[in-house]
């Protein structure tokens, strides 16, 4: 199973000092969030991408181009790659190009993002979030999968003959994820091209986690690609960690209290019983997270939100030096332990996707569609 951190970059003002880092300031200390994952045997780091104060990471490629030849083995991912507001052939070329500099140590999370605004400021309009999402990420599979693209759809201009340059590395283009909170036309999309789907459980009951998680886990298997079971399923949660549970809160409190997303609003009590946010002991992430699996089943990645709300960047390191040393080793084994044979461990990765080969359903544009008119021919 593959762990990790997620970061959504915000400049927020630390509520108990007073103090501002500086844009400079708080793009360094992703990067080295980003190494200290590594150090402690973490899996995944992933950036957001935002275009508004007061978030930075507005390229995230580049950010993580900068990570890779820093790192050997971590995964670099996204939280969110704008799939709405970018075009999809500037997102076939820079994540291919990432690809070849890391290595293939590449995925990427389509999102449609939380801010508004966003559409516009790139020509779009919020009202057509779910239908540029699905004509858009057709695109990029196109542009991944074939080596000359005619294309017309409602949104962009026209494509006649177009090459994505570079290839995908070995031919093999990243694994997707497709991240919603809300939205089941984005656990169907996911469902339909045999993606991962990845549900940000910070903001949100279990309930609510489970309902989409199961739709996405049905159509995974309407669509012919494996089991319910075996659907490719990432969360999101956010820890804070100290030796008491009363240390913890009252380090956090108020943190949580002026948080940019969440402040302001429920009190740390209710939103910790009410959401996966967990305040305590390195003992009570390990029991809450591995909780998660009673209502989304058995899933491949956990990515933690570490450096939220103005916590200062040393803070933030020993959150992930605990995270890393205390918790995932214990989370990893007991995950596996639990899990049942024929449910896949991990996501797929560049190394695994190589190994399957031309002809595996990956380098299909879309392997539901393809593998019903096979069943048809049959």
């Amino acid at each position: 199973m593959q762990f990790g951190i997620f970061s959504v970059g915000d400049v927020t003002t630390d509520p108990t000092t007073g103090r501002t880092p500086s844009e400079a300031e708080r793009i360094q200390a992703m990067v080295a969030i980003a190494l200290k994952a590594e150090e402690v045997g973490l899996d995944v780091f992933a950036t957001g991408e935002h275009h508004n104060p007061p978030f930075v990471p507005s390229s995230p490629t580049t950010m993580l181009g900068f990570i890779a030849a820093q790192t050997e083995r971590l995964v670099l991912s996204t939280a969110t790659t704008l799939i709405t507001t970018n075009d999809p052939v500037k997102i076939a070329e820079d994540f291919a190009m990432l690809q070849h500099l890391a290595g293939g140590r590449v995925d990427l999370m389509m999102g449609r993002g939380n801010t508004g605004p966003v559409y516009p400021w790139f020509g779009k309009d919020i009202r057509d979030g779910i239908p540029l999402a699905v004509e858009n990420y057709h695109l990029l599979r196109r542009l991944w999968r074939e080596q000359r693209v005619d294309w017309q759809g409602k949104f962009r201009t026209p494509l006649q003959g177009f090459t994505a340059t570079p290839a995908p590395l070995d031919g093999t283009p990243p694994f997707v994820w497709h991240g919603s909170i809300r939205s089941p036309e984005i656990a169907e999309q996911a469902a339909y091209y045999g993606d991962g789907f990845f549900h940000n459980n910070i903001f949100w009951n279990k309930e609510h986690t489970q309902q989409m998680i199961a739709l996405y886990r049905q159509r995974f298997e309407h669509y012919g690609h494996g089991a319910a079971e075996q659907a490719i399923v990432g969360l999101g949660g956010q820890v804070f960690m100290a030796e008491t549970e009363a240390a913890a809160k009252k380090f956090f409190r108020p943190y949580f209290d002026n948080a940019p997303v969440y402040g302001h609003g429920p009190s740390l009590e209710d939103f910790t019983e009410m959401t996966p946010l967990t305040v305590g002991t390195p003992e009570m992430v390990i029991d809450r997270t591995l909780g998660f699996a009673d209502f989304a089943g058995d899933y491949q990645r956990q990515l933690f939100l570490m450096d939220h709300a103005g916590l200062p960047l040393d803070v933030v390191l020993e959150q992930i030096e605990m995270l890393g040393r205390e918790v995932v080793p214990v989370l990893r084994k007991e995950f596996e332990s639990r899990r049942p044979a024929g449910v896949p461990s991990d996501p797929p990765t560049h190394a695994s996707l190589v190994a399957a080969g031309p002809d595996a359903p990956h380098h299909l544009v879309e392997p539901a569609r393809d593998r019903i008119q096979a069943e048809t021919k049959a």
